[in-house]
Parts: structure tokens; C-alpha cells; sequence
């Protein structure tokens, strides 16, 4: 995978900074990002969502809209109306690039932006929701006491997530008049709203709305123990994770998607010291080092991988000559543990009604999968050089 930073014209005629997370591979999708209220293109879940999605041969766009970040313009001067139209500007720069996005993805307010943006742009075949509000007047509960000031002097500074940000009276009047639940009834794409029940800022009754009011193909996946903001990284890998399960069945990502088949390939994501995407075709998992190791403990470390292949074949190899041999094997369970630097410590725990005989059997069947005998046997790794 690998970014590209982007500068593409705004609707205000001010530039807008994007980042475009491409695939290694062949691009196999394109989708463009629509981040939370205030945010920018860099938050956690934006971040994370983009590079699970590349993983899978989906080109990514997330900007920042006007006002915000490193886009040029200011806030005070932008409205929901104006948000929407930046993500037709960013769509003509896709179709001018690599093509338009046929994977609309927003996140809370920018969950309410794809919505409306949808039947503006004809290649979108599927959309996304992640915390959405139903109406964008919803918004307004975020300003509390400043409403008034706003009213009365046209603007005013407010505080959001801890910094100030200047909200005009037109941004109020433009949120108050748009009729989310139309364009929500006559979206005519598939639809995923994802929601948590413990949203604090975006109640997930707004989901139901959204949801009720959409007319199918339509999903709904419950983020349980989320916050609004998906801060907590496995709570956002999750999200990439189904989503970029989900969107498979409505974009046409071939099964080999994210690499050459057989070929398994590793790469870093930028998150943290040591988070590495692991790939093979449409398969992908994290790995990383534990915190004692100086990582942030998202994935199974290079040994945990190790000993997890060679549990699996043992499994899948007893698992085998049993069903071959009809012999009443319940259950294979394999504990494996490193001892030292040179010796693996492997426990094979066989349920069911058999003899004496044949679990002696399926022990010695164990020792002979095919990693077994590869980490045993004469392996040469060949490095390629440039």
C-alpha cells in the first residue's frame, strides 16, 4: 500500500488537501471518505478504514473539508449544503485520476453528507454509514448555549472536541432545511449503517431511523462498547474489517483481491512502531509486537504466527486421517508454546470415543503435517535481490 497527498479545487474555489490510499496491486474499487463533524481526513477511524480497505485492492480517497486541516477556506463559511458539494468536487477529481468512487463511506455528520451526496454521483453503488445522524439539524445539540450567540450576531466561536471553531448563522439555517429522510428513501444503492448503542454524542436511534427509512439492499451492524469517535483502534479495525467484508457482495472485488494468489505479502501500515498488514489474495489479518516488545499488541506477534500455522496444520491434518478412517473423533485442540529460542513445546488434546490405539495413532499422524516436516526438515529461505 502507499499514500499519495492530493490538492484538488473545493466548491469555494479554495484547494482541498486529500490523501489517497492506493493498493499495492491493482485497484479493484475506488471509494471516497467523508469524515466526522470537525474532524479531518487523519482521524483514527478515517485512517484505519482507508488502509483496510487498500489491503483489499480499494483505492481510498479522505480529504478534509473546507475550513479544516491542512483544505483551504474558512469554517465560518461553510455549510452542510457546502460539505456536499466538496464531495462532488472530490469525486471529479477521482473520475479525472482513477476513477469515480463506487463506495461512498461518511462518518457521523459525513455519514449525513454521503447520504445526500449519493444521487450526485451515479458511479456510487454502495453506501456507508458509521454513527450518522438521521437529521442534520441533529448538530445543533453540539453548540448548547451558543445557539443564541449565533442567532444574534450571525457568528460565533464554539468549542467542539476541545477546539474553537466559528459556526454561522447560514451553517444553522442550511442544517435545519434539509430532508435527510427523502433522500434516505430514495437513495437506490446498497446500504450499511453501522452504529453503537453506547454512541454518546449520535444516539443509535438514529440508526433505526436511517434504517427504516432506507429501502433495500440494506444492512445494519451493531458496533457494541464504541465510542462516537471509533478512538479505541480495534473498535475502528473492526469496522474496516466488516466493511470491507460487506461491500464485496455489491462491488464485484474479485476473490483474489490484495495480491498474487499463494503469494503472502507484509506490509507496514504506518500505525504504530510496528503494525504490519499481512495479505493473501482476499484474506488479510494484522500482525504486531506486544507492548513489553515496544508495540501496541493489535495483532499476533512473527512467533504467535509461526506457532499458529503449524496448530492449524496439525489440526487440519488429524482432523483428516480420522474423517478418512471413520474413527470418532469429536474435537482436535493444539496448545503450542515456544520454549527458549529453538524449541516448540506442542499439546494435542483429542476428544471423543477413542481407543488407546488409535490416539497413539493420531499423535503420530500430528508430527507428520506438512509444516511440521518443513520446520523439521532442510528449509532454505532464499532472500530475492534487487
Amino acid at each position: 500500500m502507499n499514500k499519495r497527498e492530493v490538492l484538488f479545487p473545493g466548491s469555494s474555489g479554495e484547494l482541498l488537501a486529500g490523501r489517497l490510499e492506493l493498493p499495492a496491486g491493482p485497484v479493484v474499487a475506488t471509494a471516497l471518505f467523508a469524515h466526522c463533524f470537525t474532524c479531518g481526513k487523519d482521524s483514527v477511524a478515517a485512517s484505519r478504514i482507508s488502509r483496510e480497505l487498500a489491503a483489499r485492492g480499494v483505492a481510498v480517497l479522505r480529504f478534509d473539508f473546507t475550513g479544516l486541516g491542512r483544505s483551504g477556506g474558512d469554517f465560518a463559511d461553510t455549510t452542510f449544503t457546502s460539505n456536499v458539494a466538496d464531495l462532488v468536487c472530490a469525486t471529479e477529481y477521482l473520475r479525472d485520476t482513477i476513477g469515480g468512487p463506487s463506495m461512498l463511506i461518511g462518518h457521523s455528520l459525513g455519514g449525513a453528507a454521503v447520504l445526500a451526496a449519493a444521487n450526485l454521483i451515479p458511479e456510487a453503488k454502495a453506501v456507508v454509514t458509521i454513527g450518522a445522524p438521521a437529521d442534520t439539524a441533529h448538530v445543533e445539540h453540539l453548540l448548547g448555549s451558543s445557539r443564541a450567540e449565533i442567532e444574534a450576531h450571525g457568528v460565533a466561536e464554539v468549542v467542539l472536541a476541545g477546539r474553537p471553531f466559528r459556526i454561522s448563522r447560514e451553517f444553522l439555517t442550511d442544517i435545519r432545511q434539509q430532508n435527510q429522510q427523502e433522500r434516505i428513501a430514495g437513495l437506490r444503492r446498497a446500504l450499511l449503517v453501522m452504529h453503537s448503542q453506547q454512541d454518546e454524542l449520535v444516539g443509535v436511534e438514529n440508526a433505526r431511523l436511517i434504517y427504516d427509512s432506507a429501502r433495500h439492499p440494506k444492512s445494519f451492524v451493531s458496533l457494541d462498547g464504541a465510542d462516537h469517535l471509533l478512538t479505541d483502534r480495534a473498535d475502528a479495525a473492526y469496522v474496516a474489517e466488516v466493511l470491507a467484508a460487506w461491500v464485496s457482495r455489491y462491488l464485484d472485488i474479485p476473490h483474489d483481491a490484495g495480491g498474487e494468489p499463494g503469494v503472502v505479502t507484509v506490509a507496514e501500515t504506518g500505525m504504530g512502531t510496528f503494525q504490519q498488514s499481512v495479505t493473501l489474495g482476499r484474506h488479510q489479518l494484522i500482525a504486531d509486537e506486544p507492548r513489553s516488545f515496544g508495540g501496541a499488541d493489535t495483532g499476533l506477534g512473527p512467533f504467535d504466527l509461526l506457532l499458529a500455522g503449524l496448530g492449524a496444520c496439525t489440526s487440519m491434518t488429524v482432523r483428516m486421517y480420522a474423517d478418512s478412517k471413520q474413527l470418532p473423533l469429536e474435537q482436535v485442540t493444539v496448545s503450542l508454546r515456544m520454549k527458549g529460542k529453538d524449541t516448540i513445546l506442542k499439546d494435542l488434546v483429542l476428544s471423543g470415543d477413542l481407543t488407546a490405539e488409535q490416539r497413539e495413532k493420531l499423535h503420530e499422524i500430528a508430527d507428520k503435517c506438512p509444516v511440521h516436516r518443513t520446520l523439521t526438515g532442510d528449509l532454505t529461505i532464499e532472500t530475492a535481490t534487487p
